[in-house]
């Protein structure tokens, strides 16, 4: 029984992503593991941007400042 927990901020992801999430993971899981996909568990759990930190730096007070993760990245 694979389970898989995905973890994001909350920050808008919609029903409609949180279920193409979802989908995509089950038929990945499907496809590489060969796994039923009627025993694929997917969670995903939103967190507060508060609560959630990298780079020594809360995620809101980054966001506020304007830098993301991706933007972070290309700085390397």
């Amino acid at each position: 029984m694979p389970y898989v927990k995905i973890e994001v901020t909350r920050e808008g992801v919609t029903r409609q992503q949180k279920q193409q999430l979802i989908a995509g993971v089950t038929t990945l899981i499907t496809e590489v593991l060969d796994k039923d996909p009627s025993l694929t568990h997917v969670v995903i759990q939103e967190v507060e941007p508060d609560d959630w930190g990298y780079a020594g730096e809360q995620v809101s007070v980054l966001r506020e400042k304007g830098i993301t993760a991706q933007n972070n990245s290309n700085k390397k």
